[in-house]
């Protein structure tokens, strides 16, 4: 029997790489400053909620594989996980230390569907003025759903691939996914945290 925790997660600004500051500014002029630090409280509760929970599970990670939200298959996923920790990351930093004792580490995205992603989001973020960047979201908006289903298809052939029997994979993914309903049924699905209490309690940056 193969075994998958599904870790539901929310983004820090630390995971938002260059588009980090745009991303704030436009949230605080959306929703106030005021919402903003308390988004910021609420992800910080939850990967303390994350760690607090993994921890507890005493897994041997010597038998456990990490599949990561955003981590493209490039064969630098170990390099990418050391500098986004680096620069702050809660997500990125907890990885790391299951890393150092003795998990493994998979590339877990297609790198081309990140990139068009990644594009979509900047041409919002970086419009020019209001009608620009309406037409930018409602360009997004067309194409979001393929996407994210296309995302959600490579991971799980990623973990089909990767994940061997006796072993405990690790999922760190959005709350916007559904790769759990597109894995092979040999893979025995569980979640650290039940995924419904955090749709929609709360709008934060970088959810998805």
């Amino acid at each position: 029997m193969r075994r998958l925790i599904y870790v539901p997660i929310v983004h820090t600004m630390a995971d938002m790489g260059s588009e980090a500051e745009t991303l704030k500014t436009g949230y605080i002029e959306r929703y106030g400053e005021a919402a903003w630090f308390r988004s910021r409280q609420i992800v910080e509760g939850v990967w303390e909620g994350i760690t607090e929970r993994l921890r507890a599970l005493n897994l041997d990670y010597r038998k456990v594989r990490i599949y990561q939200d955003g981590l493209p298959s490039c064969g630098r996923e170990l390099e990418i996980v050391r500098q986004v920790a680096a620069c702050g990351s809660k997500n990125y930093a907890l990885i790391l230390d299951l890393l150092e004792r003795g998990a493994l580490v998979e590339g877990t995205e297609s790198p081309d569907l990140l990139l068009e992603e990644y594009n979509f989001i900047k041409r919002i973020t970086q419009a020019k003025d209001e009608a620009e960047q309406e037409a930018a979201r409602e360009a997004y908006a067309r194409e979001s759903s393929r996407i994210l289903k296309q995302r959600d298809e490579f991971i799980s052939r990623r973990i089909d691939e990767s994940l061997q029997e006796g072993e405990i994979g690790l999922l760190f993914l959005g709350l916007m996914h559904q790769v759990d309903q597109m894995l092979p049924k040999d893979i025995e699905v569980s979640y650290l945290i039940h995924r419904l209490p955090f749709q929609g309690a709360v709008t934060l940056p970088g959810g998805a």
